[in-house]
């Protein structure tokens, strides 16, 4: 067993001020376990109990970003947790600061492939863990569930991205294809999303989960990109459709363009890397342009009808 000694000058050097060390003692206090105890439990960093504020720089503060990713959970949670289960988070999951908002649109979908639908299932409860997590982290700080749009959203991207006709509608839950895609919009969205915010998050605690979290979008999108594409031997018309949406998506952001399909018939493009074979970042404000559905620096959108809550909620002017 580790020396109490040793522990409490691990937890100096690891924490980032006084008050990082403080919640961590509270912590380990609160739950009825020695501060041992409290160390070894891995995966928990230091609780953010207050709201934070922006640095001298003018960079947001780490609840700050913490609450921008529970956004996106949020949005993701519901979107797995209807298609699995035909419902979504519990009310107790939801609240905080800011407007709650409702979810419209949303239902099981009925799976063809078990395999697919056990993907599914794995996601989903993956997505409530990261919202339960995030939630814990950042405490009485957490921000409650904007309104959350899984019906014209989709449709209004559908169209965008071309795959259906300016008057058609697109219900992302009408069968596993129609799912994968909208799968698609949001995992990678949320692996570039979380490799933008790690390099402005300044308590290494707090680095950790983001990075574990990251970790664990790479994977989902890995899942979902190489479904995608395993579909597409036996229904080429995957790939272009794919691609349409990996543009699409790619419009609202900026002139670059990083965003990228699955591939073709020929070739596979399962991990999107650059030229050096790494991820590519996008900025919170780039992430809310395709979440707003706007390349426009507006604060609401797309699949989020209301804006998202919290600090963080202006998308950037991408012309």
């Amino acid at each position: 067993m580790f020396d109490p000694r040793f522990i409490t000058n691990a937890i100096g050097r690891s924490a980032e001020s006084p008050l990082d060390r403080r919640r961590f003692f509270q912590a380990a206090s609160v739950a009825g376990f020695g501060v041992g105890s409290a160390v070894l439990l891995a995966g928990q960093p230091a609780l953010a109990h207050e709201s934070g504020s922006d640095d001298a720089n003018g960079s947001p503060s780490d609840s700050a970003i913490l609450n921008f990713a529970l956004n996106l959970e949020y949005l993701e949670a519901e979107f797995y947790l209807h298609a699995v289960t035909g419902d979504g988070l519990p009310d107790d999951m939801t609240t905080g600061k800011g407007t709650r908002g409702d979810v419209s649109g949303g239902r099981a979908v009925s799976f063809d492939t078990p395999l697919i639908r056990k993907y599914a299932e794995e996601i989903a409860a993956d997505e409530k863990s990261h919202v339960a997590f995030l939630r814990s982290a950042l405490g009485g700080a957490a921000v409650s569930r904007p309104q959350l749009s899984l019906d014209d959203s989709f449709t209004s991207a559908a169209r965008a991205a071309g795959l259906i006709g300016p008057t058609e509608e697109f219900d992302v839950y009408a069968n596993e294809v129609n799912f994968l895609f909208g799968a698609f919009i949001f995992e990678d969205v949320g692996v570039t999303a979380y490799k933008g915010a790690t390099p402005l998050i300044r308590n290494k605690t707090y680095l950790d989960a983001a990075a574990g979290l990251l970790a664990v979008e790479a994977y989902h999108a890995g899942v979902i990109r190489a479904t995608l594409y395993a579909l597409g031997v036996n229904t080429p018309s995957i790939y272009p459709s794919v691609q349409k949406i990996s543009d699409a998506r790619d419009s609202p952001d900026g002139s670059t363009d990083l965003d990228q399909g699955i591939g073709t018939a020929d070739t596979a493009n399962l991990v999107p890397t650059d030229a050096n074979g790494l991820a590519f970042s996008r900025t919170t404000g780039q992430v809310l342009n395709i979440a707003y559905l706007n390349a426009d620096e507006v604060t609401s959108g797309g699949f989020f009808p209301a804006g998202v809550n919290g600090k963080i909620r202006t998308s950037a002017h991408s012309h």
